[in-house]
This record gives C-alpha cells, structure tokens and sequence, in this order.
C-alpha cells in the first residue's frame, strides 16, 4: 500500500535553469542532483521530505498533464516580495486575501503556476 508522498514531478528542456530558478531566486535548496547523467534535480528542504523532482524532458518525454500549482509558505510575504523583486523576479506585490492571509502569484520559468503564502488558509 501507499506508505509516503515523495513528491511532484516537473519536466523541463533546461533542468539545470529551473533547478537554478529554485535556488537563486527563491532560496529553495536542493538536495539532491543526479539521477545518472545529471537528469533531473530534487528540490525540497530535505533529501528525505517530498519535494519538488524536476526530471530532463529532452530524455524522458514530459510525462505530466494538466494544472501544476505550487504552494509554498512564508512568515512575511511583504519582506519576501522585496527580496524576490530585488532577485529580478517579475511578479505582482501580495494580496490580502478574503481569508486573511497574503497570497503571491507568480510563474518559473517553464511556466508552472507559484503561490507564495502567509497565514493559514
């Protein structure tokens, strides 16, 4: 049976930009290269947590379909806008949503959808 969520594959024609866009820009590390021939890259805050697996599309076809949102958390979005603006991310300022909390919108570079989060939905 299912014992644990690994994580969400992303492919790309360039894994090495991607992965960079992950950790350069949004300070996201990566724990974890390889996958022989360097394919692909984990990116997560612990190689043994889910995370973000982003696998060669130029090798292995691109095996996913529909919508892909990511949502990652924060402790203060404004702080984080400023230093993702600064980064040279292109993005709109956070939002007070009708919830409470602050949400960001924003695309990597292959187009993925990206929330950025503060407060609890």
């Amino acid at each position: 049976m299912i014992s644990a969520f690994e994580g969400i594959n992303l492919y790309s024609k360039d894994t090495a930009a991607l992965a960079a866009f992950y950790a350069e820009v949004l300070g996201i590390p990566v724990p974890f290269e390889g996958y022989g021939n360097s394919d692909g890259a984990k990116i997560g805050f612990e190689k043994s947590q889910p995370g973000i697996i982003i696998w060669d599309e130029n090798k292995w076809d691109k095996l996913t379909t529909g919508a892909v949102n990511l949502v990652f958390s924060c402790s203060n979005l404004d702080e984080t806008y400023e230093t993702l603006k600064a980064r040279g991310l292109d993005c709109q300022p956070p939002v007070t949503m009708e919830y409470g909390g602050k949400e960001m919108n924003f695309r990597d570079p292959d187009g993925n959808s990206i929330t950025l989060l503060e407060g609890a939905y």
